[in-house]
C-alpha cells in the first residue's frame, strides 16, 4: 500500500485499493482506509462538484456518449519548460471510455498540427461520429471545418466562457495537471513527451477511475461498461 501511494501520490486510498486487488490482494476498503491513516498518507482534496454536461433541453452541445468512438473531445492545456519557454499540449480523448488516445506536445501547435493528429487517430482508431471542443482558433479554422466535414465528422462547439460543457477533457486536464505538471520541471521538448507519454499510458492502462468503476479506461474502450473485466486474480480477461 505504502509503495503504490509513494508511486501514485495523487491517488487516495480507494483508488490503491483497487490497485491491490489488481494484483491478487484479498482486501477491504475500509481496512486499507484504516491502514492509509494509521500511515499517515494523506488522502488528495477532493474536485470541487460540477455540473452535468447533459440537459434535458436536447442541446446537441451536451450530447452523452453512447459508446466508443461517438464523442472524442480535445483541448488544450499550458506549461512551461525550466527556461521559461512556453509548452502547448493537445489532449484528444474518447468521452466514453475516458481513454486518453494523445497528447501532441510542441511550443505553437497549429491548425494543421491538428489536421495531423486527429487525422493519423482516425487511421488507427476509426473516425468518431462527433468531436467537442470549444471554439478556439485551431479548432474553429476553416480548413479543419470542411475537413471534418468531409469524413462526416460532426463538430460540438460548446457555448464561450462555458468550459463545464466541455467536462470529460476540461476533468482529464485537470488529473493531468495535477498528477504530472505540478510535479515535473521539464528542461526540453522531448523530456516533456517522454515523461507525459509514460504517463498516458499509466493513465490508460494502471490508473482505476472512478467513474468506470475502478477500472482503468484501456480495458472499459475494448468492454462494456456494464461487462465485469477483472478475475479474482487480478488478471484483465482476454478479448
Amino acid at each position: 500500500m505504502t509503495a503504490l501511494a509513494c508511486e501514485y501520490g495523487r491517488y487516495g486510498y480507494r483508488r490503491v485499493t483497487e490497485l491491490l486487488r489488481a494484483e491478487g490482494w484479498r482486501v477491504n476498503h475500509k481496512r486499507v482506509e484504516q491502514l492509509w491513516r494509521q500511515e499517515g498518507l494523506k488522502v488528495p482534496k477532493r474536485q470541487p462538484k460540477r455540473r452535468r454536461l447533459w440537459l434535458n433541453d436536447g442541446s446537441c452541445v451536451r450530447l452523452r456518449p453512447l459508446y466508443r468512438n461517438h464523442v472524442w473531445s480535445y483541448d488544450f492545456v499550458a506549461d512551461r519548460t525550466s527556461d521559461g519557454r512556453p509548452l502547448r499540449m493537445l489532449n484528444i480523448m474518447d468521452e466514453y471510455s475516458r481513454e486518453c488516445l494523445r497528447i501532441h506536445i510542441d511550443r505553437r501547435v497549429k491548425a494543421t498540427d491538428v489536421l495531423y493528429e486527429l487525422s493519423d487517430l482516425f487511421v488507427e482508431r476509426g473516425v468518431p461520429d462527433f468531436l467537442r471542443s470549444d471554439n478556439g482558433a485551431e479548432f474553429t479554422a476553416k480548413q479543419v471545418r470542411e475537413w471534418l466535414q468531409r469524413l462526416g465528422v460532426k463538430t460540438l462547439f460548446i457555448e464561450p466562457g462555458s468550459p463545464w460543457e466541455n467536462g470529460y477533457i476540461e476533468s482529464f486536464n485537470g488529473k493531468m495537471r495535477d498528477e504530472l505538471l505540478n510535479g515535473e520541471i521539464f528542461d526540453t521538448i522531448l523530456e516533456a513527451k517522454v515523461v507525459t507519454e509514460r504517463w498516458r499510458k499509466t493513465y490508460n492502462t494502471i490508473r482505476p477511475h472512478s467513474s468506470l468503476g475502478y477500472r482503468p479506461p484501456a480495458p472499459a474502450a475494448r468492454y462494456p461498461l456494464s461487462m465485469p473485466t477483472c478475475l479474482p486474480a487480478g488478471r484483465w480477461q482476454n478479448a
